[in-house]
């Protein structure tokens, strides 16, 4: 589990006795020792998917350059990494980068990231990601996600995302941990828009944005435009 991940979790329930509650990075498993009767610090908690709540199975980088080198292609991490951050941080000029399947979009970035606009390696890898097998819950979050039930908060998914997610929530059985699961292919709103974290509020039955906090990975999409709805941000 990331540390913005640990730490908000460790933090959105506190004891309802004593007078001090562990808080900080180095508290992985102060919600775990937290009774289930403790007064929740939020009436709800939105969580981030790709890279807080779930990882790759393998890095990205080397996923991909395996796939290139089936076909031919010679790619390094590096050149992976960087063809992937151009890719995300050029204006998407067709609207929302998610529409539908997002294939549109993923071709664009393979043959950024890869070099190559051969379709059967773009194929392949969109194929590969949208299996389970290619993802992991990120540890402990499971147990964190079910202790927060516990204390009666309210949870939702919310994720730039496209058809593929609610397959891979299932698979991992981690859906039903949920209340709400808000996929930005599906509301017509993306992180950073204020619109897709007020969708989820509603979802949920929460009226007030300071009753919630909102945990990712992004600076931008999941920092900045929770704070700029309203809501908390770890």
């Amino acid at each position: 589990m990331s540390p913005s991940f640990q730490s908000c979790v460790a933090s959105a329930s506190r004891p309802s006795r004593g007078t001090v509650a562990a808080t900080g990075e180095g508290s992985a498993t102060a919600l775990g020792a937290a009774s289930v009767q403790s007064a929740p610090l939020y009436d709800a908690v939105l969580v981030d998917v790709g890279g807080t709540l779930l990882k790759t199975a393998e890095p990205v980088h080397d996923t991909y350059a395996a796939f290139a080198g089936k076909y031919g292609v010679t790619v390094s991490a590096d050149e992976i990494k960087k063809g992937f951050r151009r890719a995300f941080a050029e204006p998407w000029p067709h609207g929302l980068r998610y529409e539908g399947d997002g294939r549109p979009f993923w071709r664009h970035a393979v043959a950024i990231a890869t070099g190559s606009d051969n379709q059967d390696l773009f194929e392949d890898l969109y194929q590969h990601y949208e299996k389970a097998a290619a993802w992991r819950v990120a540890d402990g979050a499971v147990d964190a996600l079910l202790r927060l039930r516990q204390a009666n908060v309210r949870l939702a998914i919310v994720s730039n995302f496209d058809s593929r997610l609610r397959p891979i929530l299932q698979d991992l059985q981690v859906d039903s941990l949920f209340d709400a699961i808000v996929v930005s292919a599906e509301v017509k709103y993306e992180k950073p828009s204020p619109e897709i974290f007020s969708i989820a509020l509603e979802q949920v039955g929460v009226s007030s944005p300071s009753r919630a906090v909102h945990v990712g990975d992004d600076a931008v999409n999941d920092l900045k435009g929770a704070m700029d709805a309203g809501l908390h941000a770890w």
